[in-house]
C-alpha cells in the first residue's frame, strides 16, 4: 500500500514537473570579504540557479468594492520542487515566456510530496 502511493506521488510529480516552463534564480544577502579592503560587507550573492519553476497567476476581485470602482488583485504563486528551500527575504528571479520578473516570498510555503507553491510579491529591497 505504502509503495503504491509513493509510486502515484512520484508519478504526479513528474507530471506537474512536467508543466514547468520557467527557471529561477535565488539571491540572498550575504557576508562577503572584500580581498582588496579586507572589509566584510553584506552583498547579494546567487545561492540557487536555474531552477525549473513554474508561475502562475490568479486575478481576485476584493469583496469590498468603493463608489469608483471594485478592487482587483493578482495573486502569483510559484511553483517549485518540494526539494528546495527558499528563505524568506530571498530575491527570486522568475524567467517564463520570454520574461523576467524580480519577486520575494510572502508568506510560508505550501510543501506537498509533489512540489511546493510560494505566493509571490514583486521584490522592491533586500530586508
Amino acid at each position: 500500500m505504502v509503495n503504491a502511493i509513493r509510486a502515484a506521488q512520484g508519478a504526479a510529480r513528474r507530471a506537474i514537473e512536467k508543466t514547468y516552463s520557467g527557471i529561477l534564480t535565488v539571491t540572498e544577502m550575504k557576508k562577503v570579504k572584500d580581498e582588496k579592503s579586507k572589509l566584510t560587507k553584506n552583498a547579494p550573492v546567487a545561492v540557487l540557479e536555474d531552477q525549473p519553476c513554474r508561475l502562475s497567476f490568479e486575478t481576485l476581485k476584493a469583496a469590498g468594492q468603493s463608489d469608483s470602482a471594485a478592487t482587483v488583485v493578482q495573486v502569483t504563486k510559484l511553483f517549485v520542487s518540494p526539494d528546495i528551500s527558499i528563505k524568506a527575504g530571498s530575491k527570486i528571479t522568475v524567467t517564463q515566456d520570454g520574461a523576467t520578473t524580480d519577486y520575494t516570498c510572502s508568506g510560508v510555503p505550501a510543501v506537498y510530496p509533489t512540489h511546493q507553491e510560494i505566493v509571490l510579491e514583486l521584490f522592491e529591497k533586500f530586508a
